[in-house]
């Protein structure tokens, strides 16, 4: 994602997330408790628009998603998505399926690492959302559905049926996706779903510390680990291995490069620039 404006100024509020930044971490949490944080279709869009914005800013080096209330999210609302979806034609409802995949894309292209705090459900649209995140970190009460065929769809939505085979496996994936279950926390961990299982009531605050430290630490190095795992999964070993000679060429030009060297010969911890 370019790190170029094309003219418009950031946005100062939104109105279905609640922003916040400190020390290079961006907290973005999504706010509508009362709907266990369903989303509508400005909230999508919201979120589509939020994530360009930071992705231009210099200053965020991670990002933290998380939903406000009793759980993270509960995925499209029945009533303002459902609902309105039945009265539109063909091309109306292309438009809003491309749009929803491009929050799936701003979430693998933002060039910082994307944490999901997940407490209570995550699901339908709100399981793709912390399926796309880089981490999943989970409180004991997590639970993830991917509700698509039980409402008459196709189970790869979002990106689903691409991204969830690459984290779980084909065989999981299919019994997610084609049944909708419901997956607890304690399956989800063993399936390789979440990536770290915090303690009862603390997913913030581990959500939180994970983010500091990947914010403390190398961006460039980040961003570049991030674009080569998204942009490899389908790339021969040969192109991969040459994509990464070329990257690894790049960043031994960097300044953090020689900061580390700096660094380990003055037996000091480096001053990362993300440069």
């Amino acid at each position: 994602m370019s790190p170029y404006a094309g003219s418009a100024r950031a946005t100062d509020s939104w109105q279905h997330l609640r922003v916040t930044r400190e020390d290079g971490v961006a907290t973005v949490t999504l706010a509508r408790p009362e709907k266990l944080n369903a989303l509508t279709f400005e909230a999508y869009a919201d979120l589509r628009d939020l994530l360009a914005e930071l992705s231009r800013e210099r200053s965020v080096r991670a990002l933290v998603l998380a939903g406000a209330g009793r759980g993270f999210c509960s995925g499209g609302d029945v009533d303002e998505i459902i609902g309105a979806t039945l009265g539109m034609d063909t091309a109306q409802l292309l438009d809003f399926n491309r749009m929803t995949g491009q929050v799936v894309r701003a979430v693998r292209e933002c060039p910082f690492p994307v944490i999901a705090a997940v407490h209570g459900v995550a699901a339908g649209a709100g399981a793709v959302l912390a399926l796309a995140a880089d981490f999943r970190v989970a409180d004991p009460s997590a639970r993830f559905a991917f509700l698509f065929t039980r409402v008459g769809l196709s189970g790869g939505d979002m990106g689903a049926a691409y991204l969830l085979p690459r984290v779980i496996g084909l065989g999981h994936a299919t019994r997610l996706l084609m049944l909708g279950d419901t997956v607890r926390a304690p399956e989800a961990e063993r399936l390789g779903l979440i990536s770290e299982l915090a303690e009862e009531g603390r997913v913030d605050e581990a959500a939180a510390a994970l983010a500091g430290r990947l914010a403390e630490g190398p961006a460039l190095a980040h961003a570049q680990t991030k674009a080569l795992l998204t942009a490899e999964l389908d790339m021969p070993l040969a192109a991969a291995v040459e994509m990464d000679a070329a990257t690894q060429a790049l960043l031994m030009n960097s300044a953090d490069y020689a900061e580390f060297h700096a660094a380990f010969t003055e037996k000091r911890n480096p001053k990362w620039q993300g440069k």
